[in-house]
């Protein structure tokens, strides 16, 4: 869920619950339960996975006996912070009550991948608090109200809580009734600081330390530090490279994002200075100047993200087309910068680290962000459910990363991979045909990829062009003007036809430039003789050196 909801639910200024701000523990992963009387008594059940409390509102509290089972619903995401607050919600605000930490301590998980059981509807874990200790299972009420879990008592049954300890904070030793009364339980925007409360609050202090001293005998989870991380200043990194894959990954080993259809973009901050550099590391700075300032926003001194630059649809998904547009000023669509990595932060090379602590701490600095500036997030779940879901929403396809991956400049080792379910490339223009009927400036692109040294002709492309497109890509064409063929195999015999039907009559109409534009194509397929079915031009892109575009096949 991430920490947008539990954000837009509180006026942080009049109460005392802790803002939001994704991190992780140092050790064992951590859980809580509070009891909370707002408008009902119940009790909030939450378990730290990636950097937040998942949450759950237990109206009847924890089951003791095997096999027993309490309603879980399942609310928005919490911070880690959350775990040690204790005290009084004002009344308006959400949630306004009385919360006591009744409980807490460690969790396991007793299954596989704890997000991938989450998703699924199923997690078995094993708690080890003050009070509990044992194992439950959450399961998911399938068909019945949304958000709707089950808690179960699994394993052995535990003798209950007494109705005394029940009624016992954990930190502060209070019952309910302290807290709610205590006068310094409650904080508004105005309150100074009294010396009532001190004992408890040092009590609380005290419980924490202890705690996380726990935590800290569990293997870590993150062994390199920060500061034990090359000291570097913040540069231009030649990002990263996915292979193209016919069939996705499977293993637990991976996670996956949505392939955006944009510039891919590497954004250096220095203090209040902002750069955005193609991957051919050329400035688009000036190019999108509405994604500056959010970026100069952001919560660090310096940094190095790598990400996307888009332009949105209607439907909210990522349009080339769009962006082409934009571009020749035909059109103002909604323009996002989507990061998905995180290389350089505050004086640290980043590249060193695990991909999932990069995103962590990525999704750490994105958090108060501008709508402009979003982070890629990871898609759990089996990933040929994903790629229909992607196919359903006419979306290009998924990259799959694997999770321990470290950043490989530049590099296409197959750590990284995209699956597509369309077709669509980049291609060099070498070329175009005569105008038809009342077609203004050209009538086709005839455009090609690299093999060998050499350029090859793949196909005609007449389709997706605007009055203006034609006029404006005429006009870059002209300068290119050049006597001869670029392509390398045309025609492949006298009188004969290659690839989408071009003939050495038509080769006679043609007027050919210097191979400099690269252009991108959508397509329902390759010939088997190596043309294009359907090709579809989407716009021109600068950001990738016509020498670079090769026909891409996946790899099984």
């Amino acid at each position: 869920m991430g920490l947008r909801e539990y954000k837009a639910k509180r006026d942080f200024r009049k109460t005392a619950e802790p803002a939001p701000k994704r991190k992780s523990s140092r050790g064992a992963l951590l859980f809580v339960i509070q009891k909370h009387d707002a408008s009902r008594l119940h009790y909030d059940f939450r378990l730290e996975l990636d950097g937040v409390l998942k949450s759950w509102a237990v109206p009847k509290g924890v089951p003791f006996e095997k096999a027993d089972k309490r309603l879980a619903m399942h609310v928005e995401d919490h911070p880690l912070d959350y775990a040690r607050f204790e005290g009084i919600i004002p009344k308006g605000q959400y949630g306004g009550g009385t919360v006591m930490v009744w409980d807490i301590g460690t969790w396991e998980p007793l299954g596989g991948d704890p997000r991938r059981d989450l998703e699924k509807g199923k997690l078995h874990f094993a708690l080890h608090g003050e009070k509990l200790d044992g194992e439950w299972t959450l399961v998911a009420m399938h068909g019945g109200e949304e958000n709707a879990w089950l808690l179960l008592k699994s394993g052995e049954s535990m003798r209950p809580v007494s109705k005394k300890r029940d009624d016992e904070s954990v930190l502060s030793g209070r019952t309910m009734k302290q807290i709610a009364t205590d006068k310094d339980a409650e904080w508004q925007s105005n309150r100074k600081e009294k010396k009532s409360g001190a004992d408890f609050k040092k009590k609380i202090r005290e419980k924490a330390a202890e705690i996380e001293h726990e935590q800290e005998q569990v293997a870590p989870r993150s062994p390199d530090s920060l500061k034990k991380l090359p000291s570097t200043k913040p540069a231009f990194v030649d990002p990263m490279k996915a292979k193209l894959v016919e069939n996705p990954p499977q293993s637990d080993d991976w996670i996956f994002e949505l392939k955006f259809d944009g510039f891919r973009a590497i954004t250096i901050k220095r203090g209040a200075s902002i750069e955005l550099i193609s991957r051919n590391q050329k400035s688009l700075t000036k190019k999108f100047p509405e994604l500056i300032d959010p970026l100069r926003a952001l919560p660090a001194r310096d940094a190095v993200i790598d990400g996307e630059i888009v332009a949105l649809d209607a439907e909210g998904r990522s349009s080339f087309q769009l962006l082409q547009a934009y571009e020749m000023h035909e059109k103002r669509p909604p323009i996002c910068y989507y990061a998905f990595d995180l290389l350089h932060l505050d004086g640290k090379d980043l590249r060193r680290l695990p991909l999932v602590q990069r995103k962590s701490l990525l999704e750490n600095l994105l958090t108060d962000a501008p709508d402009e500036i979003r982070f890629s997030a990871s898609l759990e779940g089996d990933v040929a459910k994903l790629l229909e879901q992607i196919k359903q929403h006419g979306l290009e396809g998924l990259i799959g990363k694997k999770r321990d991956s470290q950043y490989e400049t530049g590099r296409r080792s197959g750590a990284w991979v995209k699956i597509k379910v369309t077709n669509e490339q980049e291609f060099v223009i070498g070329g175009y045909s005569e105008p038809q009927g009342s077609r203004k400036f050209f009538g086709a692109l005839l455009v090609g990829f690299y093999e060998k040294g050499g350029l090859l002709f793949a196909s005609k492309v007449g389709s997706g062009y605007s009055e203006k497109t034609l006029r404006e890509l005429f006009q870059k064409m002209k300068p290119l003007i050049h006597e001869s063929c670029p392509f390398a195999n045309l025609p492949t015999k006298r009188g004969g036809r290659w690839g989408q039907g071009i003939t050495r009559a038509e080769m006679k109409r043609c007027t050919w430039i210097e191979p400099r534009l690269v252009c991108q194509v959508r397509f329902n397929e390759w010939t088997r003789d190596g043309g294009l079915r359907a090709p579809v031009f989407l716009g021109l892109r600068d950001d990738k050196p016509p020498k670079d575009v090769v026909r891409e096949n996946p790899s099984r």
